[in-house]
């Protein structure tokens, strides 16, 4: 593994999965915590929206899929707690809609759209360094914001109804939770692309649940599991030519089952 770091494209897909861990590490736990993983099927599809728009405007994709998917979480948040339409139908509509403008905004944008695949189903090894910078500027919002708010994401994630009696601002908690979700899957979709993301935004932290009840736990435990499986699942994809994301969620998916087991018969949760 260590010889591989002599290739700058395998030192970026190394700290590409360091970051992707991280990200859905941390937001993952929140999102197993509060249930909310199809909302953010939701929010990752809508995202699509964003990558062809940058194909339309000739930029990279991933710049304008930050504000597509921020927007789209804010308004599934919206249109599920502010108006009469259920949640599941705001998923939906905002859904489907985002993926009928990404395909719009290709087919308008001239010539084909390179690397597109690559935004569908990932492809970590032809990451760019500039990819890695927005990345890590990306993972450091979402720890700030959640150092920031722990408090209060705890009290929303646990005890919506209660927390909104005690003065807690869960409305707002709730969008920006949903916005931290966005970025994450912008951090994600270089690497698993759109199609997996949710893999990695739910195994890790579902993995973790079976061994801790305890928050901070789960965070630590999750980001673990996600940072150590993405770099082998990296190695597993490079030794055996296969695509990186779908060898990394396969691995998580195995390590899931093994976990199940262990918790079953020999480790009791705390």
């Amino acid at each position: 593994m260590i010889e591989l770091l002599h290739y700058e494209f395998m030192r970026n897909a190394f700290f590409a999965a360091v970051l992707v861990g991280i990200a859905c590490g941390i937001v993952g736990a929140f999102v197993v915590i509060k249930k909310i993983v199809f909302i953010s099927g939701g929010i990752t599809h809508a995202a699509f929206g964003g990558i062809g728009l940058g194909y339309l405007l000739n930029i990279n994709p991933v710049l304008t899929a930050i504000p597509f998917s921020l927007f789209s979480a804010i308004a599934i948040g919206i249109l599920s707690k502010k108006t009469k339409i259920s949640e599941d139908s705001a998923i939906g509509i905002i859904w489907s809609v985002g993926m009928a403008l990404g395909i719009l905004f290709i087919s308008l944008s001239p010539g084909y759209a390179p690397d597109l695949f690559g935004y569908l189903f990932g492809s970590i090894l032809t990451v760019p360094t500039s990819d890695i910078i927005m990345m890590l500027v990306l993972d450091i919002i979402i720890i700030v914001t959640v150092l920031l708010l722990y408090k209060e994401l705890h009290a929303l994630s646990f005890d919506e109804e209660f927390s909104m009696i005690v003065g807690v601002p869960t409305k707002t908690l709730y969008l920006i939770l949903l916005c931290l979700v966005a970025l994450s899957i912008i951090v994600l979709i270089r690497v698993v692309g759109i199609i997996l993301v949710i893999a990695l935004l739910t195994i890790p932290a579902t993995i973790a649940k079976q061994f801790t009840s305890n928050l901070k736990n789960l965070v630590a435990l999750s980001t673990l599991t996600a940072v150590v499986s993405s770099i082998i699942g990296l190695w597993l994809s490079y030794i055996f030519d296969l695509p990186s994301g779908a060898t990394i969620v396969l691995l998580l998916a195995f390590v899931f089952i093994i976990s199940t087991g262990i918790r079953k018969f020999m480790i009791p949760k705390v």
